[in-house]
């Protein structure tokens, strides 16, 4: 990748690749992948997003890695999964007994 180019670049760096390749590109994986369910380009976005957040990746620095403006816009994207709900831990259970 060209320093300050782009994430999906085009045979000439230079060039974006344009949505239908992108799009061909998005369909052809989830094949490979076996997804039999409905892939959009926005479907990599809600992955994208989730897969951070269950690194446990700040949802501020996801929330700057979408562009989003809005906090809010970003909790939408980020579906948590059951097991990190699990392994919270609430302050109150970590207090010592006085």
């Amino acid at each position: 990748m060209l320093q300050g180019g782009w994430l999906f670049p085009g045979l000439d760096p230079i060039d974006p690749l344009s949505t239908r390749q992108l799009n061909r590109a998005v369909h052809a994986a989830a094949e490979a992948a076996g997804i039999n369910k409905r892939v959009t380009m926005h479907t990599l976005r809600h992955s994208f997003a989730t897969h951070l957040l269950e690194q446990k990746v700040d949802i501020r620095i996801i929330q700057v890695l979408l562009g989003h403006k809005k906090l809010e816009t970003t909790a939408l994207y980020a579906q948590v999964a059951t097991d990190i709900l699990r392994e919270v831990i609430s302050p109150i259970e970590t207090l010592q007994p006085v």
